[in-house]
């Protein structure tokens, strides 16, 4: 087995600051990634990460932005570009959770989601996609939600988009393929995060009784999936959701 599997590459992750995209960050450096992160007003978190990186003997850069905003992620894409070197490896991480019933959901923040998950993530793609297909290659990977299949009680405009992003991964994967560049998403099952702590223990405890594995996810189980779709078992994934779990949805 192949000790750095992502030795030379260069891995882009918004949201890179905690949580999932943090996880992601870290298994990437270990595989030998050198790594560049955005995040919004998360500073002390990011320099962390990016001394953990350091650690294990790779680049690392770290740039405030909001995906929303078209402009920032240009600007991020940049930078890191002048940092590290072009983009081998996207993870489209970054995301939001506004809750409430449908009867309740203002344009506002229907607006806030789609700008953050679709929008974001569309435009940050573009933003590497023509130099990735211009070298031959390159990884495009969108975090989805296995809500897209099974649905969820006051969480519409999350979901609306979560599927968005799934649409778009199926299709920018058929114009990928043909130059190299393999796009595809991941779709987690409960995950053990700061915000689904806020949930309380109570919760962590129904989720551990529910899922046949009998334990709410680790953000290292999405990062595991992520380094098979980044590296050379990915390489016959294209337009791909692959669902960690835990048997909440049997797609």
């Amino acid at each position: 087995m192949q000790t750095h599997p992502l030795a030379g590459k260069v891995a882009y992750v918004t949201g890179g600051s905690r949580g999932i995209g943090r996880a992601i960050a870290l298994a990437f450096a270990d595989a030998g990634a050198d790594i560049a992160i955005c995040a919004l007003d998360d500073a002390e978190h990011a320099a962390s990460l990016m001394q953990a990186v350091n650690a294990l003997g790779r680049r690392a850069y770290a740039h405030a932005a909001d995906v929303a905003d078209i402009a920032a992620t240009r600007g991020f894409a940049t930078a890191a570009e002048a940092a590290l070197g072009p983009c081998d490896i996207l993870v489209n991480n970054a995301g939001i959770n506004l809750r409430g019933p449908f009867e309740g959901v203002t344009e506002d923040t229907y607006d806030r989601m789609m700008d953050v998950h679709v929008k974001g993530m569309f435009f940050m793609a573009q933003h590497v996609f023509a130099g990735m297909a211009a070298r031959g290659g390159g990884r495009i990977i969108n975090l989805c939600s296995q809500l897209v299949f099974k649905g969820g009680l006051n969480i519409t405009p999350y979901i609306t988009a979560k599927g968005a992003i799934l649409g778009f991964t199926r299709a920018l994967a058929w114009e990928g393929a043909p130059k190299g560049v393999l796009v595809n998403a991941i779709a987690p099952g409960p995950i053990d995060t700061d915000l689904t702590r806020t949930n309380g223990p109570a919760w962590k405890a129904m989720i551990d009784r529910q899922l046949p594995v009998g334990r709410i996810g680790r953000v290292e189980d999405i990062a595991a999936t992520a380094l098979l779709l980044a590296g050379p078992g990915g390489d016959f994934y294209v337009g791909a959701c692959l669902s960690p779990n835990g048997g909440d949805v049997m797609v």
